[in-house]
């Protein structure tokens, strides 16, 4: 499948990123925020919050694999938030 990107303003509301899908997604995520403590959270579900999420560092890259059924979603402690993803179904 073909490489994909979008951003996506990330709220204090948890907002979904990626859709499940039945085959694996290879994702990088980048938090574009150039400020000190800008933090974007993320997991696998829509109860994620600011204490149960992973966090990525304001202009920091993650990179991951999302296994086939599951979902990625994010959350901010105030915002919104640019989070970029590029993302590939495997």
């Amino acid at each position: 499948m073909a490489l994909q990107t979008k951003q996506v303003a990330v709220n204090t509301t948890a907002v979904k990123i990626l859709e499940a899908n039945s085959r694996p997604q290879q994702v990088i995520l980048h938090n574009a925020e150039k400020s000190s403590n800008t933090f974007i959270w993320f997991g696998g579900n829509s109860s994620v919050t600011t204490s149960t999420g992973a966090h990525l560092d304001n202009a920091s890259t993650y990179e991951l694999t999302l296994f086939p059924g599951n979902e990625l979603w994010a959350i901010v402690d105030s915002g919104p938030r640019s989070l970029h993803v590029l993302w590939q179904v495997l």
